[in-house]
Order: structure tokens, then sequence, then C-alpha cells
């Protein structure tokens, strides 16, 4: 850690020893994305984030294409208390802010891509091939955005074509025989009308080997594109549709095994092919027109995915589990806003109404293997009956529909006091209904030939019978709820403060990967029961649940409210930027993704009781002139606790699990103009994050320290072309990203190594 950090400062303290020397001003083509235009695509908000009561962090497109930035788990820890872990898969995303989120179902955190909402998670982690510009709105967003939004909100813009012409691409090669392709073309046809189409691809060997047959793990491939249509109307009317496309294969998690006791971590050893495949569609239709008082904007999307996961659930080389998940979604949105457009006003208003549909149909076959019916069937039986048994290999077969609808209403307004106070007041009213009806099923083929065990006793002969188990039925949740804020802002000379109070509410929902686990056992209890009977003799009594089957299938909301004081200051006309904030954040029925105890392979949503989260966050950025600037930031989050037992041990006053305590990184690039006939300009970059502590259960036994990863670049430029060379994690930390249990094992993720690679870019 040390020379980790004696690498980082001895870079940036030569970088401005450098800057002092006065040079011409780059006269080069650089693509700009300003506040300005940025507002005016953004139907909800007034004033910029530099105004705004919100803690918030920015990457625009000059830090995106430095850092190699192409998804949003690799802005993990680089925006202060926001962690995305990176565990070699696109199979879901896991995202924590401020002490919160979310492994599984509900996100802590909305997503807009353009202003069309995506509300499955598991979309989050896409391809950023075209974006100019990402914000992280920290803290409940629920007033405006409404559901799954307690952790925070982020919005995301691609390149417009009305902002810039020309064509642009990039191809890389590097470490784990990585390859990365994009192209985009922008055009504005005439006053009118502009347009952009792009597309991408993307492979990796991987960079994790099974050691069960020496295969890849961490393999993948994907490819998509982007078309994107503005038409001016005239008259304040415009048109901006976006459709885009994706395409991922992949292999599985690499997950190793875990000694706890011993602290080491073996090899990823698992015997069944692990594969997931997603196909995604979305098309965003913005009509908006933008008057002298007011502006109107209507957002309509669709939103298609189609997956399929087959996995090896117990990650073993023993034949015990697999698992194979497919689903298809379909969602629609409609999002009506009108507000204020008159800067000069006293009182800024936003209002609106927002409506969703979106349903799955799910398909999650679990296959009972040898290693299963041995450890969970037969080993829970007497052993004068499980020696004279057998059992044929099946199916616990899960089919799900699960439809949700939601409708909106919401207002907000802000009124100025004076030349430096303004005061906003907002509310919405949110209702959801959402529905789960479930067939599962599984059916089984058992012998048990018993010799005569005695004198005058005939034996007993019971040949490949059928035994079956249905379990349907349905189930329906629906929630009303009312979700303020409050907030007032200072305008001092250098900026504003805020403080501010808000209602977050993240929606319950149904734990389907329960139900191959509440399946399992109730064959493994009417088996029992099924053969007893078949001997003429009374069943034995059945083995009791892990759980309360009655309870599991479904869990309820999440609730908080967050307190917060902060500002955005601005120094030396713009070029020094300070955003700071302080939190404290308490949470009633926290949802807390849980791992049910035995030998179990499903994981489930649970509420514990009371939380809370404490913290705060720093932003510095440094741009002194064109050739050198410099960004550090830091979110520290103390979150813990305060009421939950969960009916075996009382976890009150352990920290949360799976968020870490600090996330810290700093960023410095210098630019050496050369003006030469070969060169000119060569960029230096450096780049550091890091976070930790992070526990990875709520007993707090298990812990991944503060770790640090070291990324750097050397960027040549010639006109319209670059080369960067690159390295990532060049101090090869080693370090888990995520931690998993099933069938009583522990396994860990590891981060991926040093890597190594070049990157060719254009912009014509």
């Amino acid at each position: 850690m040390k020379q980790i950090f004696t690498l980082f400062f001895a870079f940036v303290m030569l970088s401005a020893s450098a800057f002092a020397a006065v040079e011409p001003a780059d006269t080069t083509r650089h693509i700009v994305v300003d506040d300005v235009s940025i507002v005016a695509s953004a139907p909800k908000q007034h004033f910029g984030l530099s105004k705004e009561p919100i803690s918030s962090s920015v990457a625009n497109l000059s830090m995106l294409e430095r850092e190699g930035i192409s998804s949003v788990k690799q802005l993990s820890a680089m925006m202060p208390n926001f962690y995305q872990p990176d565990y070699g898969s696109r199979m879901t995303s896991s995202i924590y802010v401020r002490g919160f989120g979310a492994r599984i179902d509900q996100p802590v955190i909305g997503m807009t891509v353009d202003g069309v909402p995506y509300l499955n998670k598991n979309n989050y982690d896409f391809e950023m091939a075209d974006v100019a510009r990402v914000e992280l709105l920290r803290g409940p967003q629920s007033t405006l955005y409404g559901r799954n939004t307690m952790g925070g909100q982020m919005n995301i813009y691609t390149l417009s074509p009305l902002h810039y012409e020309g064509l642009r691409g990039a191809v890389e090669y590097g470490s784990g025989n990585s390859v990365r392709a994009k192209l985009n073309f922008y055009d504005k046809a005439s006053d009118k009308f502009a347009y952009s189409v792009g597309g991408y691809y993307n492979r990796t060997d991987g960079f994790f080997d099974n050691a069960y047959d020496g295969s890849d793990v961490d393999w993948g491939e994907s490819a998509g594109g982007r078309l994107r249509a503005i038409w001016q109307m005239g008259g304040g009317w415009s048109l901006d549709n976006t459709a885009s496309f994706g395409y991922n294969y992949e292999g599985g998690y690499a997950y190793a095994k875990y000694d706890v006791e011993q602290d080491v971590l073996s090899e990823v050893n698992y015997n069944d092919m692990s594969r997931y495949m997603r196909y995604n569609f979305s098309d965003g239709l913005v009509l908006s027109h933008t008057g002298d008082e007011y502006k109107f904007t209507a957002t309509t999307s669709y939103q298609f995915m189609h997956d399929r996961m087959r996995m090896d659930q117990d990650l073993t080389p023993m034949p015990i589990f697999t698992l194979k998940q497919e689903q298809r979604e379909h969602a629609f949105t409609e999002d009506v806003v009108l507000r204020t457009n008159d800067s000069s006003r006293r009182w800024q208003w936003v209002t609106g109404a927002y409506g969703f549909y979106k349903k799955i149909d799910m398909h999650a076959p679990v296959s009972m293997l040898e290693g299963a019916i041995d450890n969970l069937i037969l080993g829970n039986m007497p052993a004068m009956i499980k020696q004279f048994l057998t059992i044929d290999p099946f199916v616990l077969d899960s089919n799900f529909e699960l439809p949700t609808y939601g409708l909106a209403l919401y207002h907000e307004s802000s009124l100025r006091a004076g030349e430096r106070w303004r005061f906003t007041a907002g509310l919405r009213l949110d209702y959801e209904a959402s529905k789960m009806k479930y067939d599962n099923y599984a059916s089984v083929n058992y012998s048990f030939n018993m010799p005569p065990m005695g004198p005058g006793m005939p034996p007993i002969s019971i040949t490949n019978r059928a035994f079956e188990i249905p379990f349907n039925g349905e189930e329906k949740l629906d929630y009303l709820e009312l979700l303020p804020k409050f907030a007032v802002n200072f305008t001092t000379g250098v900026g504003d403060l805020y403080a501010t109070a808000t209602r977050g509410y993240k929606a319950g929902g149904f734990n389907t990967q329960i139900f191959s686990d509440i399946l399992q056992n109730k064959m493994k209890n009417g088996l029992m029961g099924d053969a007893m009977s078949q001997m003429g003799r009374p069943s034995a009594p059945a083995e009791p649940s892990p759980y309360d089957e009655a309870s599991v299938t479904t869990y309820d909301p999440e609730y908080s409210w967050n307190y917060e004081v902060g500002g955005h200051l601005r120094f030396a006309e713009g070029r020094l930027n300070v955003d700071f904030a302080a939190f404290w954040i308490e949470c009633r029925d926290q949802q807390l993704t849980v791992f049910p105890e035995g030998l179990t392979t499903g994981r489930m949503m649970s509420n514990a009781g009371e939380s809370r989260s404490l913290g705060a966050e720093l932003s510095v950025n440094w741009t002194p002139n064109d050739k050198f600037s410099l960004s550090g930031n830091y979110g520290y989050t103390n979150a813990k606790f305060e009421e939950f037992n969960d009916g075996v041990t009382d976890y009150s006053g352990n920290y949360l699990p799976y968020a870490p305590q600090h996330t810290a990184s700093a960023m410095a690039s210098y630019r050496i103009p050369l003006n030469c006939a070969v060169l000119d300009d060569i960029t230096l970059n450096a780049s550091w994050q890091g976070a930790g502590k992070i526990y990875w259960n709520e007993a707090n036994t298990l812990k991944q320290n503060f770790y640090s990863l070291l990324n750097a670049s050397v960027e040549l430029r010639k006109g319209d072309y670059s080369l960067s060379l690159w390295g990532r994690n060049i101090a090869n930390a080693d370090y888990y990203t995520f931690y998993f249990k099933s069938m009583g094992n522990d396994f860990m993720s590891q981060g991926k190594p040093c890597r190594w690679g070049a990157t060719f870019s254009f912009a014509l």
C-alpha cells in the first residue's frame, strides 16, 4: 500500500512542477458537453447539478475515455460511496450506495439512459459505447423518480448528434486476449434533423481457469448498437427517438471455495458447464416542447429482455445441483412532465405523471443429481431404510408469471426568497401492484428392495415407482406510498450550501429463488411418507423446514429517511471545484439477501428490523489550465443494524454486509504539447481507487479489508488520432469482490489481476 501511494503522488508532484510553464492554448477540436445542454435535455432539473440540493458526482466524456470506462461498474469507488463489485459476470448488477444495496431483485438506485428508465437492474451493466456523461445523484430521489431510488439515481446521456458531427471509433487489445471495438457516426443532416448510428463488439478469454477441466471461466462476448434520431419540428417542438439493442454471452461465475478457518482460497473447481446469454432491446421516444415560460416532455419507452442461464449451483466438482433459468421481460413506461422554463421566476416548479407495466415469465428448473440425492434425501432417512432405497436424478421444475404495474403523480416547487435563499418542497403519490403466479412441480422415480429381515418376513420390493409433488398458487402485493422531500439552498459568493430531508422507498417482492428449496423439502418429506405407506407402515414425522415456508415467498418494502447537509463550491473562476455532503439515514425493514441455514443452494430476500447509516462525501477537482487536471474523491459510510434478529442470532450493532466503509479515488492527467511532425502531444494519466472494509455476512465474521487499485496510461495524439498504452491494477493487488454460500460451503470471487493493453481511437 505504501509503495502505491508513493508512486502515485510522485507522479502528481512531477506533473505539478511541469505545468507552471505557459504554453499556447490547445486548438485541437474537443467535444464539450456542458451543463447547459444536459439540463436542456433533463426535464426534471431546473438549475444544473451544481445548484441542486443533491450530493452528486459526474463523469464526463473526457474522464470516461481517459480511464477506459465502458460500464457502470468501472465507476465503482471512483464516485464517493458508490460501489458495484465486478465479479466477472453481467448476470446481475449489485449496487451499494451509502451502505444500502441489493444483490437480487429490486435495485437500490434508479437508472435512465437519455431519459428512458431501466426497470430491471440486470440491464444496468451495459456497454457504454457512446456515452457522453454519467450523473450519480446520491440519497433518495423518490419524489421525482419514484420506486427503487432509495440509494440514488443515475442518469446517463449518450453523445447527441446535435452537439457533435463526425465519425468516432476505437479498437483495443489487452490482457486475457481481450478485444474491444466500437464505431459511431453522428450527422446533423439539416437544421431540423440529426441522427447517429453506432455499434460495438467485445470479447475476452478471461483471467481465471476451472481446475476441473482447465477451461476458461470468465470468458465473454458481447455486441450491440444504438440508433438515435432527433427532429426539431419547429415552434419549440422536438422528437427524439433512441433504439438500442445488445447481445451478451459469457461463462459462469469465477467462484472459488474459501476455507474460513484457514483464510485460504482454493482454485475455481466445478464440474458442470456454466453459461449466461442475454438479449435486450430498448426504444425510447421523447416528445418535448420548449416555450418561453414552460417546458413539456413526454417520454415513452418499451424494453425487452430475454436471458438464459445454466449454472453449477453447488460450485463443486461433485454432481449435486444444476440450475437452469430462462426469463423474458416486457416493460412499458410513460412519464409526462411539465415544468417552468423561465430562470427569472421566483417560483420554479415541476409536475408530472408516471406509469409503468412490466411482465416477467420465468422458467427455473433445478436438477437434483446423485450428490444432492445422497446428501439431502437419503442422508435424512433412517439407515435401515436408505440402504435399500435408490432414487433416480430428478428435476425441481419452477415456473413463474410476474406482472407488475405502477402509477404516480408528483410535484416539486422551489421558491426563491431574496437573492440567496431558495426553499424546495416536493411530494409523490406512488402506487404499485404486483402478482406472482407460480406453478412448481417435481416428479421422481424410486425403488425399494429389502430382502427378508427375519424368519417368516417377506421381502419388500417397490420398483420404479413414480412419486409427484405439485406446488402452485398465487401471491399478490400492492403499496400506496407518499414520498416527500424538503430542501433549502443558500447561495454564497463561491457556491451553494444546502440541507435536505427526503423519504426513500424500495418496493417489496417475491423470493422466486427459494422455491426450489421449498420444493426440495416437500419432496424429501413426501417421498419418505410415500415409501413408508407402500411398505404398509406409518410415516415418520416430517423433517422440519429450515424456514417458515409461508413467510419466505414474499418480502416487504424498505423505507428510509435521509437527512443531509452539503455544498457545491467553485473557486478560481471555476478551475477549482469542491463538493461535500454529510448524511444520516434511518432505515426500516431493510431488505437483505440471506442464505438459509442448512444444506441449501437458495438465496432469499429478508427484512431486517431497523438500520442506520451515517457518513460523508468529498470531491475536489482542480483544472488550473488546459494541460493539467487533478481530482480526488472520498466517501465514508458507517452503516449498522439497530435492530435485527433472524430468530436464531441477534445481529443488532453489526455492520451491514457488502457495503464498503471507505471508498476513495484520485486521478491526475498532464498533457505535454509537442507540436512536431510526428505528435501533437503526449498525455500522462494516473488513477487510484480503493474500497473497504467490506463485511460479507451479517455476523461480521468474514470481511475484505481496504484494497486499492493503481491504473496508468500514456496517450499519444496526432490530429484526430490517438494511441493509448494502459495498465490496470498494475500493482497486481489481490482482493475479493463477492461472497457466495452454497451447500454449507463458502465461496469467494477474486478481482481481476494486473492487465495491460493498447487502445487506438479516432474522432473524424
